[in-house]
């Protein structure tokens, strides 16, 4: 079964880091990848660009809202996932658990529903 590992974390708190402290995040979450990888779990991976880069599109009463940025209320925003197929929730939290973001943010872990 496939379940997405959403990473969630106050992206400023990294960006404060010294580069050397940055780097060995990094090295931690490719190691963490290299790991599932090796397991034959990894789907796919993705670390993502701040919320302020994002743009939300909305579409009420059929006119188009194309509006810059969310409007995030917590300090916690999405900045990765991970896309693992296991044969269970157990071992998703198992794996989740093992996340470098799950030391530092929180890791949700949610079933994929197959359409």
């Amino acid at each position: 079964m496939e379940y997405m590992l959403f990473i969630h974390a106050d992206d400023g708190a990294f960006d404060a880091l010294p580069p050397a402290v940055q780097s060995q995040a990094l090295a931690a979450y490719g190691a963490y990848a290299q790991a599932l990888r090796e397991a034959g779990l990894l789907r796919s991976s993705n670390r993502l660009r701040p919320a302020s880069m994002s743009t939300n599109v909305k579409v009420r009463d059929g006119k188009t809202e194309v509006l810059n940025g969310p409007f995030i209320e917590t300090r916690e925003e999405l900045g990765g996932y991970y896309l693992i197929d296991v044969p269970d929730l157990d071992t998703a939290l198992s794996w989740a658990a093992r996340c470098p973001g799950a030391s530092h943010g929180t890791v949700e872990v949610r079933p994929v529903w197959q359409m």
